[in-house]
Order: structure tokens, then sequence, then C-alpha cells
């Protein structure tokens, strides 16, 4: 196995650090695309000095997977290592293709899984999902969730927890509450936006003053979702406000005292961590890797995929019960740290140096 190949050639400083190609789609460089968490370790790690080399910010996908081969081939003299972000369905293809490529350079390359229906892609493609994974020469997982599938394929993985930069958020605890909730993911169907309209449907008569926000990425979904609160009469307790950058974040989370999450189908949404860092209490389905990352009662409130009446009640818990919400907003924050950069940094560090000695 051919490992840190320039090493021979360096002097044996401490500050010595590998030279990284981070791939996958690296969209959110786009404006009003959401930030990847490869565009995230590639940031933190250029920001302690690391050189970091990226691919691909191009959103057509065809267009962006040649410029992810052309990029590693072109590159192949100035990186160490390749993280690839590998994600299901068609975006698995840019896995295998670039995993492929890396190990005809002989260059060693760590895959990073990512999504909640990685599981239900496999359940039909096993053997090309494990062969592409097993080419690695590390298996990450941010989630016991989709580490339990690697070892379902006996295939080892070393779990790193997303990360978010801490600093970015500020923290308000939510000891009393207001019924003003917040629903922020990509509008697609996967993430069930309407789940949170029916919600809301079911508890205007009783909360008069509920008010809903919704925010987030068109996926397909957007006119779906305004035309049935139209459709419901909900235009005064339900409201849209597009994809936030963070400035707009630190303004519409401080506004509000809940955050929902609907989705489907999940694994470690940063926008889960996001709400705990800035301290909105949680109330979620408890699908994928979510009951990995949030506890009952303890970091939020869990309802089953598609239990609306579940989350109503959920909501009325939390507003008549003050001390709830208080305990829920301050362990989310708990959650938060743990995802701090300087806490999963060691991790990747760890596993770096980890690489190397077993090459040698």
């Amino acid at each position: 196995m051919e490992w840190f190949s320039l090493v021979k050639n360096m002097s044996n400083t401490e500050n010595m650090k590998v030279r990284l190609c981070i791939v996958g789609p690296m969209l959110g460089r786009n404006e009003g695309w959401v930030t990847t968490q490869g565009e995230i370790l590639a940031d933190h790690f250029r920001e302690i000095g690391y050189q970091v080399l990226e691919t691909s910010q191009i959103v057509n996908r065809y267009k962006r997977l040649m410029d992810i081969i052309y990029s590693l081939i072109r590159w192949r003299n100035q990186y160490d290592l390749a993280i690839i972000n590998v994600f299901s369905g068609p975006a698995f293809i840019v896995a295998d293709i670039s995993s492929y490529l890396l190990k005809v350079l002989k260059k060693p390359f760590i895959v990073v899984l990512h999504g909640g229906n990685l599981p239900n892609f496999s359940s039909s493609r096993q053997k090309w999902v494990k062969r592409v994974l097993k080419r690695a020469h590390r298996i990450v997982s941010p989630s016991r969730y989709l580490s339990r599938f690697c070892e379902s394929m006996d295939l080892d993985v070393t779990i790193i927890p997303n990360t978010i930069k801490l600093e970015n958020y500020i923290f308000r605890e939510r000891s009393s509450i207001n019924p003003k909730l917040l629903w922020m993911r990509t509008f697609h169907e996967i993430y069930n936006p309407e789940m949170a309209v029916e919600v809301i449907e079911r508890l205007k008569n009783t909360i008069p003053d509920i008010h809903l926000t919704m925010a987030g990425q068109e996926k397909g979904r957007l006119e779906f979702v305004q035309r049935l609160v139209r459709e419901k009469g909900l235009g005064k307790q339900i409201s849209f406000i597009g994809f936030l950058n963070m400035q707009d974040k630190r303004k519409v989370f401080n506004n509000h005292d809940i955050y929902l999450n609907t989705t489907r189908i999940d694994n470690t949404p940063v926008s889960v961590i996001e709400a705990a860092a800035f301290g909105l209490p949680i109330i979620s389905t408890n699908v994928g890797g979510i009951p990995d990352l949030l506890t009952e009662n303890e970091t939020a409130l869990l309802v089953d995929n598609e239990d609306v009446e579940g989350m109503v009640q959920a909501i009325q818990l939390l507003l008549r019960n003050p001390g709830l919400a208080e305990k829920l907003s301050n362990n989310g924050k708990k959650i938060a740290e743990a995802c701090s950069w300087k806490n999963i940094l060691i991790q990747w560090e760890n596993l770096f140096f980890d690489i190397k000695k077993s090459a040698q």
C-alpha cells in the first residue's frame, strides 16, 4: 500500500500535515445551496494549516462527475489522501468511479457515508455497494445508524460525527416558550414538509397564536406545500422564508422556540444539530439515525414516522411544561458541543495517524 508518498522527502516536523483532496458535491459553494459536510471539513482543515483541494461545486451532476475525474488525475501529485463523501441514489456512481480511479492512481482514501437512505439503497445493490466501500482504506460514518449498516456487510467503520462551527451559533435557553415553530429542511418529499402543515392545521383552533416558519431550499416540493397551505386556509399560521444563510439563521432561530423535524428518512442531520446549538427544543420523527442522535425526553421529543397526532401532542406537552422545554434546550446544547470542531478534529487526526501507521 502506498501512503504519504512524499513523506520521505519532508522534514520530521510536528507541524507537517497531510495534503487532502475532498471529493463530493460541494454545492454549498453556490449561492442558495445548502453547505455540505465536505465543505465544512475543507474549511476547517484549511483554517488550521492543512493544504486542501476540493472537487466539485458544479451543479450539473454529469459535468460535476467529469470535473471530479479530471481533478483527481490533474492534482494527483498535489494530495496525499482523498476523502470521498458517499451518498445513495445516482450520486453513488460518483463514489464508484472516483474510488476506482483513486485505486488505480494508488492514492489512499477515506469514504464518509451520508444520507439516511443508504441502507435502503443498498438492499437490492449490496454486492455493488460493498465492493465500492471495500476499496477504501477507512470507512467513516457520522452515526451509529450507518455503522450498523456497514457491520451488517462485515465492514469495519469508524464513527466521527458531523461537525459544526460552534462559535457561529448563539445559544439561548428556552426556559419559557411561545408557540413559534420553525421547520428548516430542503423541500423534498423525504423531509415530509406537508406533515408540518397538517400539524399546524390540527393546532390552529386550540392555539390561536401558533405560527410555523418554513425555510429551506426548493427541491421539488415547495409549490405543493404552499398550495396545501392555501387550500387549508393557513396563510396566517404558516410563512415561507426561503433559503437561510448563517446570518439569516442567527436571526430566525433566535425568534423561534420549537424546532420541528418531520423527515421520513434521515441520518445525522446538521440542521437538527444547529437547532440544538441555538437552544431550540426539538420535536422529531424517530427515523433512521435520529434515535442515535436524540434521546426521548432528554434531548428531544420523538414521534413515529408520519405520526401527525403524536407531533401535535408533543407540541402541546412542551407548551404547557416549561421545565421540560428548559431541559431539552440545555441537553441539546451538549449534543452541539460534542459536534464542535475541537472535538471532531482530534478524531480525524487520530484516523490520519492510524492510516499512516498501518501502512508502514
